[in-house]
């Protein structure tokens, strides 16, 4: 049965932002790989550098001293994510937020899903630091995710608040 962009909405706009967010993500990495070599830093404020970091692990670079199994594993994990997250849109495309916040966590996995297949690492460039502390780098699909996780925090306190 066809789905109508009736009330219930199609998931087409949805997958359209997570293809948007994946083609934004790739073209930033390759404008890393291309003119960066891993090490290199560009300071562009007090507080911001742009910076070629590889990360073999997951957030905050989790298991990147493992001995290589993690890349599989977290490509799995990054499939299972992304079929998932596609029927979790199309059962509810109609709820905006979360709908939204589900698509930004879509293009961003499938985006760090594409670095592990191609390279074994996540390409990181975007570092922020304070008064010698330094914010593990990361990258565009990493922002998207998580503006997909506060945006699904907070679908959830806003069904909550609703219901009372």
């Amino acid at each position: 049965m066809a789905r109508s962009s009736s009330a219930s909405g199609s998931m087409l706009p949805w997958l359209g932002l997570a293809l948007i967010i994946l083609i934004a993500d790739q073209f930033t990495k390759i404008l890393i790989l291309g003119y960066y070599h891993l090490g290199d830093s560009t300071t562009v404020t007090g507080f911001f550098n742009i910076v070629r970091a590889h990360n073999t692990g997951a957030a905050f670079s989790f298991l990147a001293a493992a001995s290589g199994w993690q890349r599989w594993l977290f490509t799995a994990i990054g499939v299972v994510a992304t079929v998932f997250i596609v029927w979790m849109l199309r059962s509810h495309p109609g709820q905006k937020l979360f709908s939204f916040a589900l698509a930004c966590i879509l293009g961003g996995a499938i985006g760090n899903v594409v670095d592990r297949l191609l390279h074994g690492y996540v390409v990181d460039f975007l570092q922020f630091h304070w008064a010698g502390w330094y914010f593990p780098a990361f990258n565009v699909a990493d922002s998207a995710i998580t503006i997909g996780a506060i945006g699904l925090i907070l679908d959830e306190l806003l069904r909550v608040r609703s219901a009372k």
